[in-house]
């Protein structure tokens, strides 16, 4: 059998398996045509997928599961893109989609469960630009929608990926606008039971009837165990899902190198994003530009400045704007070239937006003296892993070397995450301790972020009473960078406390 025959045949066989006749109800009629373009979608072969829902579109009009594609496509458009314009231009398609799936056929397990996945997908799109009460309204609907089918349609399986990522998401939503709205909603989530539903389902679809959806479920979970649960796991559990994935897709790379250079593995995100799939067929992808200049530079390679101009060059969106700008100055500053450097932090603070936490940071950044040298260094190295070359970056400096505030409460808190790393919890503990006594006052995060990762030691040496203490001082502690998150951390380190306590 030829490759092109038996890419047919794959099609043709799973259509037959997983939409039988039994299974294809009036107006949601998930086809070979229809699949293809899904399974394009998740490879960001964009145009492709545009090209095959044009097509279904004319064959069948009233097929209410291309509304459902065409959604698709704005959200993964959007989540490469990060356009703040096109965002404001595609959100008005989500009503008429769902007018169109409104006519469909009730007794379909898509019927609800499309409508679901359209109000989540533009609630997860919303929160980027602080859309807050809209993207709790969607939630609450998408829940309330996946619970009915779930009720309606026990077997389809589908109805735990969106159930999943909502628990998940709730359970560990920081305290805002969007948590209170929600609340008053009285939608909640619990984390673990969200985790644990993506897992089940993670391990289980390659076996199941549901197969081709199996990318669209690691997806979800790999966001879920980096982004919102910060899983010590998040590394070894997002190649293992992945790896089934085909070296064709490019969201396969932009997950992988994601976890990989947010996990230690800097050389493996490197290597992966040199092998990226590459043509015309695949979605504009700035942002995978920015995550290789940023591993490149966890290495101290300065030839990661090319990789920052080509984000910055290609880059039509409002987010890591700042961050790439904030990146160029440490280089510049670390090779010497302080009037370069300077030019940097001013581009920092005159370009681009403040929706990402990181850009936030940055702005931050430029606003304070110039770092030190070996401490930027430390942290760079620190960043991609390389724990013994950051060591060695700080084994001349002492905390009381420092003329100001910052630095010396930046020492200490370099010290304690190196060692940590490597496993030498005492050494650990003490600088995590000189860093909460040097800059509980300041408005940096070094000392509450150190009060966190006191609590996390403890944890893990099984010390309840002292690990949740940390982790309330971690909590008590405000006006910091990063705020929210370190906060939403903690309270989940005293939820897993309280658990284990009962």
């Amino acid at each position: 059998m030829n490759k092109i025959s038996g890419s047919v045949y794959k099609y043709v066989l799973i259509g037959f398996l997983l939409f039988s006749p039994t299974a294809i109800y009036a107006n949601f009629d998930f086809n070979v045509n229809c699949l293809k373009a899904y399974q394009s979608v998740f490879e960001l072969k964009l145009n492709t997928a545009r090209q095959l829902i044009a097509a279904e579109k004319k064959i069948h009009p009233d097929n209410g599961i291309v509304p459902l594609l065409e959604n698709y496509v704005d959200y993964f458009y959007l989540l490469t893109t990060e356009s703040k314009s096109e965002f404001d231009r595609l959100k008005e398609n989500k009503s008429k989609r769902l007018d169109q799936i409104a006519d469909g056929d009730e007794s379909s397990p898509y019927y609800l469960y499309a409508q679901a996945e359209i109000n989540l997908q533009w609630a997860l799109i919303r929160g980027r630009y602080g859309e807050y009460f809209t993207a709790a309204r969607e939630i609450k609907k998408a829940n309330s929608l996946l619970q009915d089918n779930n009720k309606k349609f026990s077997g389809f399986a589908l109805n735990a990926k969106g159930l999943g990522l909502i628990n998940a998401f709730l359970g560990n939503l920081p305290d805002g606008i969007l948590k209170s709205t929600l609340s008053t909603f009285g939608i909640k989530g619990n984390l673990q039971a969200g985790i644990a539903m993506l897992d089940k389902l993670s391990e289980g679809l390659p076996k199941s009837k549901f197969e081709p959806f199996y990318e669209e479920v690691v997806f979800y979970y790999v966001f879920v165990l980096n982004d919102i649960a910060h899983s010590p796991s998040a590394y070894s559990k997002t190649m293992k899902y992945t790896a089934r994935i085909s070296d064709s897709s490019l969201l396969k790379t932009y997950l992988q190198a994601l976890v990989c250079s947010r996990n230690g593995h800097n050389d493996e995100a490197i290597r992966i994003l040199n092998d990226k799939p590459t043509g015309a067929e695949y979605q504009s992808f700035p942002y995978l530009e920015f995550l290789q200049g940023s591993a490149k530079l966890n290495k101290l390679d300065y030839s990661s400045v090319q990789n920052f101009n080509r984000f910055l060059q290609l880059n039509k969106g409002v987010n890591y704007i700042k961050d790439a700008n904030l990146r160029l100055g440490w280089i510049a500053l670390l090779k010497g070239d302080t009037g370069a450097y300077t030019v940097a932090m001013n581009k920092v603070k005159s370009t681009g937006y403040t929706y990402q936490e990181k850009d936030k940071q940055a702005l931050n950044e430029a606003g304070e003296s110039t770092p030190n040298k070996d401490l930027l260094k430390a942290r760079l190295l620190f960043d991609g892993g390389y724990y013994n070359n950051a060591l060695e970056e700080l084994k001349d400096g002492k905390g009381e070397g420092f003329a100001s505030a910052r630095d010396k409460t930046e020492y200490y808190y370099r010290l304690g995450r190196i060692n940590d790393e490597l496993g030498k919890d005492d050494a650990a503990l003490v600088n995590y301790q000189n860093a909460i006594t040097t800059g509980k006052t300041l408005r940096y995060y070094f000392a509450a972020n150190s009060a966190l990762l006191i609590g996390r030691i403890y944890e893990r040496k099984g010390n309840l009473p002292k690990a949740k203490a940390f982790f309330n001082i971690a909590i008590q502690m405000k006006n910091h960078d990063y705020e929210s998150s370190i906060e939403t951390q903690a309270k989940a380190g005293i939820k897993r406390i309280d658990k284990n306590a009962d």
